[in-house]
């Protein structure tokens, strides 16, 4: 007999999340059906003003649902004790937390309080769980310096390494690449899905990094303004177009083809690319910046790139003698030039 499935580490059953006021209650999202399996990372996207934030908060526990069941290892999130939650969920917010003097050991530390309470002193598990946070973030090598003095990026991998250390099942976290260079961003989502892999955790994080999570994710979590959330793969969400509807009311164009949004928007000549690799889907690239409209099918104006390994482009206008071009900056002069008068 095959082995039998894991059960989902988090669900959620028409859940409705928002604000409650005195009178009226004012819904956000709504109502979601969620499972967060072990070994997952899944990205949670959508538009600003979606909810992202308020579903997140809400998981955690950290606001009460408008209506709806939350469940945790098969218990129902409302009914357990703050200590026996934090023993479950454990989550990394945007907020800057004012750490006073502590070092990086002293705050990965107290990611431990939900085993030992405040005034508990830490077992020789319990410091082999921090060290193994360390480790695992990267954090390590500096874990004695003062968390005042780390970059964006150093702080961010410590509030991941507390998160780790309180050694929860779930583990989320809120627009966590929001303060970090590119570099970072790309080296903490690569970590998150290395962690997800080797621990079995469940890693739910929120943010507007959509290429990166399309790259990184297991399940992508997509959440348009307004509408019902649909959960799946990233290139399930793509390929049925769900992906690009989500953000079409945020002006956004979505490649489905490059998995890239259109910065800019082509009205000019049609331009036919002879040509495959990353000469062309560079040149395709300069050409869009120029206005121009790339195109596989014959037109009066024709670009062929250099194969793999090669240099050298060439454009030929209608009947006219093609014309050679060292670089892509050349190319791009030639052709605001337009075409060589006899």
């Amino acid at each position: 007999m095959p082995p039998p499935l894991p059960a989902p580490l988090l669900t959620a059953a028409d859940l409705v999340v928002g604000y409650a006021a005195q009178k009226v209650s004012r819904p956000v999202a709504g109502p979601l059906q969620l499972s967060l399996w072990p070994g997952e990372l899944v990205c949670l996207l959508g538009p600003n003003g979606a909810g992202k934030s308020t579903l997140l908060r809400t998981l955690a526990g950290l606001q009460p649902p408008l209506s709806g069941q939350l469940g945790v290892a098969g218990q129902s999130l409302a009914g357990l004790s703050a200590p026996a939650r934090a023993r479950q969920l454990s989550i990394v917010l945007t907020d800057r937390l004012d750490v006073g003097n502590l070092t990086v050991r002293e705050l990965v530390r107290l990611g431990r309080y939900p085993h030992t309470g405040w005034l508990g002193g830490l077992t020789a598990h319990d410091e082999a769980q921090v060290q193994a946070a360390l480790h695992a973030t990267g954090t390590a090598a500096f874990a004695a310096r003062p968390v005042g003095e780390l970059s964006d990026g150093e702080r961010q991998k410590v509030l991941l390494a507390r998160a780790l250390a309180q050694d929860t099942p779930v583990v989320l976290l809120d627009e966590p690449t929001a303060h970090l260079d590119l570099p970072n961003r790309v080296a903490l989502m690569r970590l998150l899905h290395h962690l997800a892999r080797q621990t079995g955790k469940a890693i739910l994080l929120s943010t507007h990094e959509l290429d990166l999570a399309l790259q990184a994710a297991d399940r992508v979590w997509l959440l348009p303004a307004g509408g019902a959330l649909h959960a799946g793969t990233p290139e399930d969400l793509v390929l049925s177009g769900a992906f690009a509807a989500a953000f079409v009311h945020e002006g956004l164009a979505f490649d489905a083809a490059t998995g890239t949004f259109a910065l800019h928007a082509p009205t000019g000549p049609a331009v036919q690319l002879v040509g495959d690799g990353a000469a062309a889907f560079w040149t395709r690239r300069a050409l869009e910046r120029e206005g121009f409209v790339p195109t596989t099918a014959p037109a009066p104006l024709c670009v062929t790139v250099p194969p793999p390994g090669a240099t050298g482009w060439l454009s030929q206008v209608a009947d006219q003698p093609p014309q050679a071009h060292a670089t892509v900056a050349e190319l791009l002069r030639a052709l605001r030039r337009g075409p060589a008068q006899p």
